[in-house]
């Protein structure tokens, strides 16, 4: 290893995505940091992907197979010579001067292990979900506690002697594309590491999100596995996506969508209200509570993008909060049913 104590190493896992990953290197080249090497793990792409990164002059590593993020990022790390890693999704684009301010922070900060930013308030793709779904993000840690009880591998980086000592990204509890980062900076907490959550340290974001992806995504790689690892840990922390206004949003959602039927077969004449209306009245005043609960948000949104983008980003918001909010409760209930056998078992 370089004698450096502030060498790195810039880990990049790319999955058949040359295009995105041709820009992402391209500013990391730029960024010019100077006690540095730049690592590509290839997760067995099927297209010219290793070839772009090998013609860009990194270091690229190729995976006989395809195995997810978790263990491309720690195939990376085994080979990296830096004691400071920072890990770069391959559809993020680096500003000059974002490497050295990483660094930096652990530089200022010999107790922290670990530090990540977010995206910027300008992503490149086009379209209502998009722009939604990375601008959410960046207000999500744009508002987020410093002392982060989580990490964010999209740009995040932890001191290489912690990491090992954590054992890396949990391959074993997530092969695909999950929450590891999520996990990790579980983990990192519960040995008793300190996390720092730098909102000065931003990234552009790339992706171009569908409302399809967006859906599967936050059920099946966020939603669930998150679920599962807070019920299995016993811990629900207060910060990023489970604040506080958050979870009684979700139940808020959750009532609302309950009201609107009931008012829906009350127009019917399914049944009969001692009120009249009472459905809506009840409706009106959630949907109220909702948009003052998150008023910041939506504030930030109309700031950045208008009423019509407003218009359109509020329902995808509330419907986030509906089956994130569903997702959680069927987890739980499957958890609890499960220790419930385990005990008849006993």
């Amino acid at each position: 290893m370089p004698s450096n104590s502030n060498y790195i190493s810039i880990i990049v896992p790319v999955y058949n995505n040359p295009q995105d990953l041709l820009e992402c290197l391209s500013a990391l080249r730029a960024s010019s940091y100077p006690n540095s090497e730049i690592i590509v793990v290839d997760d067995a792409s099927t297209d010219d992907t290793h070839l772009i990164a090998t013609r860009t002059g990194v270091r690229v590593l190729r995976l006989t197979e395809n195995s997810g993020p978790a263990p491309a990022r720690n195939h990376g790390a085994r080979h990296a010579k830096g004691n400071i890693l920072i890990f770069v999704d391959a559809d993020v684009v680096v500003s000059p001067g974002v490497i050295s301010r990483m660094v930096k922070v652990f530089e200022e900060h010999p107790d922290v292990a670990a530090v990540f930013g977010s995206y910027d308030a300008s992503p490149r793709a086009d379209g209502v979900v998009s722009q939604y779904r990375n601008l959410l993000h960046h207000f999500v840690h744009q508002n987020g506690n410093p002392e982060a009880s989580t990490f964010w591998a999209g740009f995040g980086a932890i001191r290489r002697s912690v990491f090992e000592e954590i054992g890396g990204f949990d391959e074993k509890r997530f092969p695909k594309c999950s929450i590891e980062d999520i996990a990790l900076g579980y983990y990192l907490r519960k040995a008793g590491y300190r996390i720092l959550l730098d909102k000065s340290i931003q990234v552009t974001h790339l992706k171009r999100w569908t409302l399809r992806s967006v859906i599967t995504a936050d059920i099946f790689y966020r939603a669930v596995p998150w679920s599962k690892l807070i019920l299995d840990e016993g811990n629900l922390p207060r910060d990023l996506n489970l604040q506080l206004s958050q979870r009684a949003s979700s139940v808020l959602v959750s009532l609302l969508i309950i009201m609107l039927t009931l008012a829906f077969f009350d127009a019917l004449n399914f049944f009969s209200t001692p009120i009249e209306g009472v459905f809506i009245f009840i409706s009106l005043l959630l949907i109220v509570s909702l948009l003052f609960l998150n008023r910041k948000l939506y504030a930030f949104f109309f700031q950045k993008r208008g009423i019509k983008f407003l218009l359109f980003a509020i329902p995808l918001h509330f419907l986030y909060y509906l089956y994130s909010g569903l997702t959680f409760a069927v987890c739980w209930i499957l958890h609890k049913f499960s220790l419930f056998i385990i005990d008849l078992k006993k």
